[in-house]
Order: structure tokens, then sequence, then C-alpha cells
């Protein structure tokens, strides 16, 4: 009788140690779960107030060829801007004089890829290859409306209206019913890209205006946003351009370190800002004053200094007016955008310092 009550309670024992294993099991791997963390996470996405999601899924319907085209055809008369011409005569009729306190809406561009020039003098210059997409303006919000649907953003003294831009055009049957609605009464098939650009309430601009690479003019300054090439996680020596420490005479593994960052004295602690190893690029950066040296007319390209501009080849970035001071056109520019699209124009335009193939490279003088 002793024998069984032992084992009883020798089983009991046991299950009672297994039910806790397994209690400290569950609570450990619980623990282990909430402290996983993402090295790099990716930057919070804050949407505009306009923005809807574009997306559907697809689904492969057997459709023929004779099908697809009538669906095309159906698509473009839907769309189609039939009254492009009278709106550009009715806005050049009601355009104000340009002055140089006014603020012109931007484009959105792509770009393509670098290409040297050469000046008169014989220096070479480097210049940075921006396609201006089929950019049509979508909707336009008067400075009440955007005022109205930004309720936390704090008292603006001189206000500007909310201009919405699309580019490079898609088929509507990819996208979602929300989405195609915001291009409803713009007259333009649903375009891939969308920006918005703060203007003056005197350069807006009706749904359905084109917009072009002759909004801007050679010899203008602009500036280029874009989203930097992601890098990933990086030492200091490539985030930040530190030199590094020696390669030999004592130094033992601090060759790409970033060294002290002087943690001692009152502040203990690291400051706010310090240069350390940390993710790099993925972010929004802005490329100032960037003439414009050549642009091409017939495939809407604009030749800007500089091979630094933020982005990877085929990004997409946006393209207005400078903002710095003494770079500021002071000649008349289209306003509130170019609006002559029947002019012939020659199909490069280059500035005056910029030496033309066409022209002869040696040039000599009668005695």
């Amino acid at each position: 009788m002793a024998f069984i009550l032992s084992n009883i309670v020798s089983k009991t024992c046991v299950k009672s140690l297994e039910d806790k294993l397994l209690a400290l099991s569950i609570s450990a791997s619980g623990t282990q779960i909430r402290e996983r963390h993402i090295m790099n996470p990716p930057p919070r996405l804050r949407n505009p107030t306009w923005f809807t999601k574009k997306h559907r899924v697809v689904h492969n319907d057997e459709i023929t060829t004779d099908n697809q085209e009538f669906v095309k055809e159906v698509v473009q008369d839907k769309y189609s801007n039939k009254d492009e011409s009278p709106l550009l005569s009715e806005i050049a009729a009601n355009a104000a004089e340009w002055q140089p306190t006014f603020k012109r809406t931007g484009v959105i561009a792509r770009k393509i890829g670098i290409y040297p020039i050469w000046m008169k003098d014989g220096t070479k210059m480097t210049t940075t290859l921006l396609q201006v997409l089929d950019n049509h303006v979508i909707k336009y919000y008067t400075p009440e409306e955007y005022e109205n649907s930004q309720p936390n953003k704090t008292r603006v003294m001189k206000k500007k209206g909310c201009l919405l831009l699309g580019a490079e055009g898609t088929d509507p049957s990819l996208l979602t019913k929300e989405y195609c609605g915001l291009f409803k009464n713009s007259g333009v098939i649903p375009k891939k890209f969308l920006a918005r650009f703060f203007v003056s309430p005197d350069a807006a601009l009706p749904p359905g205006t084109p917009i072009n690479a002759l909004h801007f003019q050679v010899g203008n300054f602009v500036d280029v946003r874009g989203k930097t090439i992601d890098r990933g996680f990086q030492g200091v020596m490539k985030r930040h351009g530190f030199k590094g420490m020696p390669a030999s005479h004592g130094v033992t593994k601090t060759h790409r370190r970033g060294g002290n960052i002087g943690g001692g004295g009152e502040k203990a602690r690291v400051w706010p800002g310090t240069k350390m190893p940390g993710h790099m690029g993925n972010r929004y950066r802005v490329l100032k004053g960037l003439k414009i040296w050549r642009i091409n007319t017939k495939y809407n390209v604009l030749y800007v200094s500089g091979q630094n501009v933020p982005g990877d080849t085929n990004s997409i970035v946006t393209i207005y007016d400078t903002i710095l001071p003494l770079r500021k056109p002071s000649n008349p520019v289209p306003f509130p955008t170019y609006l002559n699209t029947d002019e012939i124009h020659e199909e490069d335009l280059y500035d005056d310092d910029v030496h033309q193939f066409c022209d002869p490279t040696i040039e000599y003088n009668e005695t």
C-alpha cells in the first residue's frame, strides 16, 4: 500500500514539474517574440489627403485581341481631353501678368541618366537628363479648401492653393474604382504618379491642362526633389565620410570604426545627431539651384547641371522653380505655364554658353 501511494505521489510531482516547465517555456517564447524588432524599419508613410489606393487584384479573364482593342478605344474616348486647345486659349486670355512674387507649379519627371556637355571655352560639364512625363492638372484646391482639410496646420499669412498633378497614363482597368474617381472631372486618363504643388492663386490651372518641358526656360534655375538610393545599414565611413583608423602600427580591429564619441564629462550620454552607423538612403532630399543648360522639345528632356540628383536611374522626381533668392528668375517666365503649344520650336534649345556640335570648334580671323 505504501508503495502504491509513493508511486502516485511521484507521478503527481513529475506532472506538476512538467506543467511548470511548459509554462516557463511558453513565457520565455513569448518574451522572445516581444523582443524581436526590425533593424532597418521602413520610413513611416504619411499619406496626403487626396491619397487613394490605386492597385487592385488583376483577374486573368480570357479576352480576345479584338475585345482588348475595343476596350482601349472605349477608354480613350472616355478619358480623352477633346477641349484641350480651347482650354489653353481660355487660360491665355484670363492669365495675369507674371510677377517675381508669384509661385508657379512644378512638374513630374523621370531621371534617365547623365550626359556631358561642353562650354564654348572648352570646359566640360556633366548634366543630368530629366524627362518631363505627360503632366496634366488633375485638381486644384483653393487656399480655403486646403486649409480646411489640414486642421492641425499653423496659421499661414501668405496663403497658397494646392495643385494636384498626374503623370504617365495607364490602363484604368488595372486600378481601383476609387482611384479612377480622382480623374473623373479632369478629362484625362488615370495616371500612375501624382504630386501636389503649392501655387499662388493667380497661377491656378483648371483640370486637364497639359504641362510640358517648355514650362521652364533655358538658363533658369530649378530645385529637384527625389528619393535617394536605399543603401541599407552602413558604417560611418560610407555613411558620413569618416577617414577611419590607420591600417597598421598598433591598431587592433578598429580600422573602420567611428572612434570615441565623447561620452565623458557632464553629459554622460549620446547627443542627438551624433554621426554613427545606421540606415542610409531611402529619404527624400532636395537639390537646389540647378541650372538648365539645354531643353529637348521633342522628348521633353531637361539637361540640368550636376550628376548628384537624388534617386536612381528611372526614378521619379519633381522639379519646380528654385527658392534660392539670388537665383530666382528676373525675366518673365511662362505664366501660369507655357500655353502656345502650336508654336514651332527647334528640337534643341541651348544656353548661350553651351557649345553646339554643329558650330565650328576653331575660328580664324581674316588678316
